[in-house]
């Protein structure tokens, strides 16, 4: 069985904010979710999350996808794994990670443990040119690890060693609990530092083992708001560099945002300064032109996304959306439909081959096929208290600057006249027509303008 306990309980001062170190975000996801995220996918069926200062909020957001422990007091990294009783029972392997170390990726995870098979303890290390503040690693002549010392604790000449702790590691989980009590806090700072692990089970004669991840971005830390910029901008670049590898054209990866959780088929071509969020599915052959921001929507293949934002959609195959288009929650366009220039859509169905080009709002609505929706078309879809539904059937042609009062259904074929505004049903084939007659004063014109 693989299990994982996970280090959540500190404050972390150094982000200077209220929120809780692991709730911060990068690529649209909190640092402890992109953890646990890796972890489900490398295999570790067991999680226990060691919680402290701001617990509800961890809590909340991972819901019972994990088990929980509780540190009270910050006494130590030992500590908190003396917390994490539930996982006391486990057999197999046990990884021990920080929460704010989100960029360690499944294959990296999944190595390790492969590392450690016929050991008791693995510990992930990596080598840095500045180790700056982190704990070093102590080798014997033969290579062996024998300890590791924190920085605050070790000698000028152990603080020359460039090969660092990660913070992360593989360990027998019965050997774990048979000696996490043996963990003292003689040490400059008082606390009960997991490290002191490696030298208690190096006095044991346990089988130990080190494995270095090349990549020391994947192990970094997140303490700080340069470091979440950091680890931000490599995660971007490693999932942009992905998508080029797989067929996608992005005209300026360094510009372009796109969640860990998007998809995109071959032959899109994704243009500056556009953002693609979370569930996010762009098609084949699809052209996203600068400043879109789709979220959480599906782009059938053929589409053209023009400057436009698009929340919680579907759009079908052929479509032409924008320029300044918004698409809100609930919406459906099928093929072959064009959206234009400032309109705004919301919790509407619109069919095959519809036309809404310029300054509309369809709200509530079902449209049909071939419909037109000309220039200033508006759903009156809220009276101050309810939302009610307009119908427009297949092959209706609603005029320029036309008022639907909701609840209201256009029939098939039913054209209204520009200027109307509709408050009862207009049947199939009929016209509606709805405005003030106009009247032309002979002479009127001269005798405004010549005052």
């Amino acid at each position: 069985m693989k299990s994982a306990i996970i280090l959540a309980a500190g404050k972390g001062t150094r982000m200077v904010s209220k929120k809780n170190k692991v709730m911060h975000e990068i690529l649209g996801k909190p640092l402890i979710e992109h953890v646990v995220n890796n972890l489900e996918k490398s295999g570790v069926s067991f999680q226990v999350v060691v919680v402290g200062h701001q617990a509800q909020a961890i809590q909340d957001h991972l819901e019972d996808r994990v088990h929980y422990a509780v540190q009270a007091q910050q006494l130590g990294t030992g500590h908190a794994i003396q917390q994490a009783k539930i996982a006391k029972a486990n057999q197999g392997s046990t990884l021990i990670m920080y929460g704010d170390i989100p960029l360690v990726q499944p294959e990296t995870i999944q190595a390790l443990f492969k590392h450690h098979e016929g050991y008791d303890l693995t510990v992930a290390t990596t080598i840095l040119d500045d180790p700056s503040m982190y704990g070093r690693i102590i080798k014997d002549e033969a290579g062996d690890l024998i300890k590791i010392v924190e920085y605050k604790d070790a000698s000028e000449t152990e603080r020359q060693i460039q090969e660092i702790n990660t913070g992360i590691y593989c360990i027998d989980n019965q050997l774990l609990w048979k000696h996490i009590d043996e963990i003292s806090n003689n040490n400059k700072q008082k606390e009960y530092y997991i490290t002191d692990i490696v030298e208690i089970f190096y006095k044991n004669n346990y089988k130990i083992n080190t494995m270095i991840v090349e990549d020391d971005f994947e192990v970094m830390g997140i303490n700080d708001r340069l470091e979440l910029l950091t680890a931000n901008q490599w995660l971007q670049n490693k999932i942009n560099t992905g998508w080029l590898k797989q067929g996608v054209t992005l005209i300026d990866p360094n510009s372009t945002y796109i969640d860990p959780d998007v998809s995109i088929g071959i032959d899109t071509i994704i243009h500056p300064n556009v953002r693609l969020e979370k569930l996010t599915k762009i098609g084949e052959n699809c052209t996203i032109y600068s400043n879109s921001v789709i979220i959480n929507s599906t782009i059938a293949n053929n589409t053209v996304i023009d400057s436009s934002h698009i929340n919680d959609s579907k759009i079908g195959s052929h479509c032409k959306i924008g320029p300044m288009a918004r698409l809100r929650y609930g919406t459906v366009i099928s093929d072959y439909t064009k959206i234009g220039n400032f309109v705004e859509i919301k919790n509407s169905t619109l069919g095959y081959n519809v036309r809404c080009m310029h300054l509309t709002y369809v709200g509530d609505s079902e449209v049909g096929d071939d419909v037109n929706l000309g220039c200033g078309v508006v759903t009156v879809n809220y009276d101050g208290k309810n939302k009610y539904k307009t119908i427009i059937e297949d092959g209706a042609f609603i005029g320029s600057n036309v008022n639907l009062i909701a609840p209201v259904r256009i029939g098939k074929n039913a054209v209204v006249a520009a200027g109307t505004t509709v408050n009862k049903d207009v049947d199939e084939g009929d016209m509606a027509i709805g405005r003030v007659r106009q009247e032309n004063k002979a002479g009127y014109g001269h005798k405004y303008t010549s005052k």
